[in-house]
Formats: C-alpha cells, sequence, structure tokens
C-alpha cells in the first residue's frame, strides 16, 4: 500500500490509508504499507493508523528516513528491496498487487502507473492515460467534450499565455463572466482554487493557482446542485457499475466553496447526503453519463465523477477523480455502503479486480 507522496495532496493521503489500514481483511491480506515522503522517498512505515488520522485539524506527514524502499523485478517476481547506506539490500518479499492511495501529481497523474506498468506490477484503479486525463482538467474536459457530455464554460491557460499577455487573457476571462473558479490544471483536494468576483480580484487568484500548477484552468460559475456518482470497474466484460447519486451541499457562509478546509478540516461545515433527493428519471441519466465519463477517459478500477444539476434539471459534468478520498467518511466509500457494498467489501473488490487484470495493453 503506497501513500503520501510528492505532491500538495501529501496529507490527504496520509489520512486515506488510515482509513484502508483499518478497515482491510487482514485474515485474506498481507499489507505493507510504504509511505511517500515529500522528497520522493519510499520508506517503510509503521501499522499505526492513529499516526496517518487527521487529529485535532493536525495534517499527518510522512518523513524520509535512513532507509530507501524500492521495487524490483528479481527473479520473475516483484520484490520489495530495503537499501541502507554501507549496508547489504534486504528482499522483503513478492508483491501481488500495489494500493496507489496517492492524491494529485507524481501518484494520481499517471507517473506512478507507469513506473508500476513498468515492472509487471498489478495495481489497483487507473491505468497511465486514464490517470493523465483525470489529472488534467483541460484535457479532461476535452475528452468529456467528444463524448458528448455537456461541459461548462471555460478556458484553459498555459504558463506561456499568462507570461507573454496576461491581458489577452484578463480579456478572455472577462467573456465567461464573473464570478469564475480559478484552478491549477493538475491539482485535487480544491488546493490553489479560488472564487472570482470580479477582474480586480483575478491576479491574485491567478498567483495562487500558479504555486500548484503553472496550467490553469477557469471556470464560469455554474449554479446547481453539486452531485457525485461512484464508479466501480465490472467484473470481466461488464459495463462499469455505478452507485447511488450523492449530494454535497455547504451548510454555512464561512466557504465560498467546498474547499480543502470544508473537506478535511471542518467537517461540520458540509452535508452529505446519499441517496441525493432527484427524480427517478434523473438519477438514472446521471449513473448512464457518469459510466460513460468513466469508459470515455478509459479508467478502471474506481472513479468518482462530479456533475452540477441545475433547476431546469441539466447535468453539466465538472469532473472524474480517478483515486478519489478513500477514507470511511469520504464521499466515493459512503455512496458504495448506501448503495448496498460496504467498506471492507469494496477494498477487497478493488483489490480482486486489480489481482485479476492483466499488465501491459489491454
Amino acid at each position: 500500500m503506497l501513500f503520501g507522496g510528492r505532491s500538495s495532496e501529501h496529507a490527504v493521503s496520509c489520512v486515506t490509508a488510515a482509513g484502508v489500514l483499518g478497515a482491510i481483511d487482514r485474515t485474506k491480506y498481507e499489507v505493507v504499507p510504504i509511505g511517500i515522503a515529500r522528497n520522493g522517498q519510499w520508506v517503510l512505515a509503521g501499522e499505526d493508523i492513529t499516526g496517518w488520522s487527521l487529529t485535532d485539524g493536525a495534517l499527518p506527514e510522512v518523513l524520509a528516513g535512513d532507509k530507501t524502499v524500492s521495487l524490483a523485478h528479481l527473479g520473475g517476481g516483484h520484490q520489495l528491496v530495503v537499501s541502507e547506506a554501507n549496508e547489504i539490500p534486504q528482499e522483503l518479499g513478492s508483491v501481488d498487487v500495489v494500493f496507489p492511495l496517492l492524491h494529485g501529481p507524481w501518484g494520481e497523474d499517471g507517473t506512478l502507473q507507469g513506473l508500476l506498468e513498468l515492472s509487471d506490477t498489478r495495481y489497483v484503479g487507473a491505468g497511465v492515460l486514464a490517470s493523465a486525463i483525470g489529472m488534467d482538467k483541460h484535457y479532461m474536459k476535452v475528452v468529456f467534450e467528444a463524448a458528448g457530455l455537456s461541459v461548462g464554460p471555460y478556458i484553459s491557460v498555459t504558463d506561456r499565455e499568462w507570461t507573454v499577455d496576461p491581458a489577452k487573457v484578463r480579456s478572455r476571462v472577462e467573456a465567461l463572466g464573473f464570478p469564475v473558479f480559478v484552478k491549477p490544471a493538475r491539482a485535487g483536494s480544491s488546493m490553489g482554487i479560488s472564487k472570482v468576483d470580479s477582474l480586480d480580484a483575478l491576479d491574485a487568484a491567478v498567483v495562487e493557482a500558479r504555486g500548484h500548477d503553472l496550467k490553469l484552468v477557469i471556470e464560469a460559475g455554474i449554479v446547481g446542485r453539486e452531485i457525485e456518482i461512484a464508479v466501480l470497474e465490472g467484473r470481466g466484460s461488464e459495463a462499469p457499475r455505478v452507485s447511488l447519486p450523492g449530494e454535497i451541499a455547504m451548510l454555512d457562509d464561512e466557504h465560498a466553496f467546498y474547499d480543502f478546509e470544508a473537506k478535511y478540516v471542518q467537517g461540520s461545515a458540509v452535508n452529505l447526503s446519499c441517496p441525493a433527493d432527484m427524480p427517478e428519471d434523473d438519477v438514472a441519466r446521471i449513473q448512464e453519463q457518469a459510466a460513460l465519463a468513466f469508459d470515455a477517459v478509459g479508467a478502471e478500477g474506481l472513479s468518482r465523477v462530479d456533475f452540477f444539476y441545475t433547476a431546469a434539471g441539466e447535468l453539466i459534468i465538472n469532473e472524474i477523480n480517478t483515486m478519489p478520498g478513500f477514507t470511511p467518511s469520504s464521499m466515493y466509500p459512503q455512496m458504495w455502503a448506501a448503495t448496498g457494498l460496504p467498506y471492507p467489501e469494496l477494498i477487497d473488490e478493488l483489490l480482486q479486480l486489480a489481482l485479476n487484470r492483466k499488465v501491459g495493453l489491454r
């Protein structure tokens, strides 16, 4: 089990790992928790889940150490090897499957998936291309539009465009109309996102977002309910399985949107309900579109698909998350629990899907 990582979602990944460690069936699986420090070092992590949980709002962190863990292809198997300066490397044993509980770049974006593919190691979740598309909000929208899904008005802004002609970018944003949401193109957990109500506030929001990614996506604000669907890969040649819809509703005016603070620090600021109160026809429609989004990016394993549901009944897709928050209280497991698949069984299902999936091109 891999967690932590180099992205700004490091702490969120640790919290996710604590949830899985606390629920996985130890009679069926021998778990080796490996944390990835912010400098990219892989280290053996303890199994005390309190060390990876949110405690009084404090964010957990994997620290670098003297011993480094690596995944090596030795003797026809996938071995975990521990190395230390001036010491003989030690083999910990073979690996059947990797559960990469990583969020954000260098973990959820296809880079780690490429490493695992190169070593012929099975792993939970989406492959290289689907992970990369799911991480990049710009190309994600391009794929959704090509699949016939409704996408809200947006622009993408590259580093060169903002550096060379920021006035042109401001003009394009004005054409979207305010409010807009300024987002790093390749970040999650609402990191670096700002709601902007006027042109005067745009530059500060751009600076904030560029602290996470030099490529940005700026979206027109959409008035609608935030509805999510959990998608699970079908067995064999079966179609993707979809959950009942869940809804996120803010309970106070302190947060302008569902930001990091509301998600992970002040859980009382939001209400997460499942099933969402929707007409049956609209439930069927949003489930169908979520499965279509899953297939459009070529996802595997799991994904959470987020929509805006307007008063007129329009469904506008916001994004797909190929490694959604996975603590017991996260929306993805909650939606499956409400649909009849409890958290421990969901973990088992994901591991079995990965174990039965061949590596390489498929």
